[in-house]
């Protein structure tokens, strides 16, 4: 490991390392945020305006960060979400995601737009993953892909919800994207919808545009559920109102996601719409944040909140373009040390015993001080 690795101490330096490393195409893909990237900056801005309420003299010499996850035990409440085209960044890709994850006890969400298969992300040896789904318009591929993912070994279906057309991604559409020759999109290279062309748009936009449902509805929801017996995680709720839909529909969680800020922009930051979906859920299924984490103490207030666990995205693959498997290693142990720190320095030993009493928010009603 060079000199330059050893040095980085937090997540946030691989992103200038990756940067460096990076043809500007490749870099701006995995960067950017939609149109003005509002969004963006507010994912995570948003998480400095909550605040802790550290509990002290409390006994932390053994602290558990361990937790489950649709019945699933893992080491931390912080799991890889799905990133496309990962072999773009490390020629190892996802073979490196799932090694590193793996290793740190811990769950991969496998893009449906990964440079490498089902297949060969659970030839790198056991673990748990999941497996990030696009809705095309061909049903016969969606099938033929859910049942591969099945197959392989992959544990849950997330449903992307938030994607019938691609954000507009500026840089996308100045360095006019494409998936590199060298690689494809590895799950659809049989069915002939594994290469991206180069257009005068994003080649990306395109191939959305092209491939992916724009009907998706409820109605799809129900009908996965008869072609699947794998739970299904519904990535893109923003809403009390989507929230309600998603447990009538039978969803086995949700993923509070605003596509790290790469669909819809000024929609909020997913840590300020997380605790309207988490109080009209009322337990009934787990409720997950992505978008915006950084540090461990981003982790505690997700949780603090009231989500079951969080995902993070651009950290995995600027680590990986810097380090490869040691970097998405690296990343992983830096968040996890942190955010045990995070837990004995509010006085919590467990994920359980993580509250709400232990962050204020801009929005919390003021505090009666209880006299003496």
């Amino acid at each position: 490991m060079s000199h330059k690795m050893e040095s980085v101490t937090n997540v946030m330096e691989y992103e200038i390392l990756a940067k460096e490393r990076l043809p500007k195409m490749i870099y701006d893909y995995y960067a950017s945020g939609a149109e003005d990237q509002w969004t963006l900056q507010e994912n995570r801005n948003a998480f400095s305006r909550i605040l802790f309420r550290p509990r002290i003299l409390v006994d932390v010499s053994n602290i558990d960060t361990t937790t489950s996850v649709l019945g699933f035990k893992i080491s931390m409440p912080i799991m890889v979400a799905p990133t496309a085209m990962q072999k773009m960044a490390h020629p190892e890709g996802e073979y490196a995601t799932a090694r590193a994850t793996s290793a740190a006890g811990t769950i991969m969400t496998l893009s449906s737009w990964g440079t490498s298969s089902v297949e060969e992300v659970a030839s790198t040896g056991p673990g748990i993953r999941f497996f990030q789904l696009y809705v095309y318009k061909d049903r016969n591929v969606v099938m033929q892909l859910v049942k591969r993912a099945e197959r392989a070994g992959f544990k849950a279906i997330a449903l992307t919800v938030d994607t019938p057309r691609l954000g507009r991604r500026e840089a996308d559409i100045k360095n006019r994207f494409v998936l590199p020759p060298n690689l494809s999109l590895k799950n659809f290279e049989g069915l002939d919808l594994g290469k991206i062309d180069k257009t005068d748009d994003s080649g990306l936009a395109s191939y959305v545009a092209g491939q992916v449902d724009q009907s998706l509805s409820w109605k799809d929801v129900k009908w996965l559920q008869t072609i699947t017996h794998l739970p299904i995680l519904l990535k893109g709720v923003l809403t009390t109102e989507d929230a309600r839909l998603a447990v009538e529909s039978g969803a086995a969680g949700i993923i509070v996601s605003n596509h790290g800020a790469r669909q819809l922009d000024y929609a909020p930051a997913t840590v300020m719409a997380l605790e309207e979906v988490v109080k009209v859920v009322q337990g009934r299924l787990p409720v997950f944040l992505d978008g915006g984490i950084r540090r461990g103490t981003d982790v505690f207030k997700a949780l603090a909140l009231g989500a079951s666990g969080v995902f993070i995205g651009r950290p995995v693959v600027f680590s990986l373009a810097v380090d490869g498997e040691a970097g998405v290693r690296k990343v992983l142990q830096m968040l996890h040390d942190e955010f045990e720190l995070t837990m004995a320095l509010s006085g919590c030993r467990s994920i359980k015993e993580i509250s709400r009493s232990h962050i204020t928010t801009p929005w919390d009603p003021p505090r009666v001080t209880p006299r003496l």
